[in-house]
């Protein structure tokens, strides 16, 4: 009984302390840090804030995050897309859209993944914490 005391008395803070310092969005985090940006359509998932000023990389990392939203809730089959997909989503040029996710995956807020389609890309945990962080920032309501 002792041993057993022991050995739940050793685990159970670390397990604790595992949670604490574990970060994995789940689609009701996501939901709850973006539902003011982001919508999933019939057409698929986009970026909703019309009445916002938004840059090139917050829109892309918005769409990355839409699609993370649908992918988790069973709207879409993956929650990586290709640069002519984040195009067709947004409206941004090609170029646009390359040369930020190039700065976006050296700054690790974004992965590249390789599919037989050629080159996705996805949105990182790191880059899902830096956006909600930025956004929030960004559009803290006034007091």
């Amino acid at each position: 009984m002792r041993s057993l005391h022991e050995y739940v008395s050793k685990w159970i803070p670390n397990m604790d302390l595992a949670r604490v310092i574990s970060v994995n969005y789940s689609l009701n985090d996501l939901i709850q840090l973006f539902k003011e940006y982001v919508r999933v359509t019939p057409e698929g998932p986009r970026v909703w804030a019309q009445d916002k000023k938004l840059s090139d990389r917050d829109v892309i990392m918005l769409q990355l995050v839409a699609a993370r939203i649908a992918s988790l809730s069973g709207k879409a089959s993956s929650d990586a897309m290709g640069v002519s997909e984040i195009e067709a989503a947004t409206g941004l040029y090609p170029k646009t859209i390359s040369s930020r996710l190039s700065e976006l995956t050296k700054s690790a807020n974004v992965e590249r993944v390789d599919s037989e389609q050629g080159g996705k890309y996805r949105i990182t945990t790191v880059g899902t914490n830096r956006l909600g962080e930025q956004l929030s920032k960004k559009f803290r309501p006034t007091p």
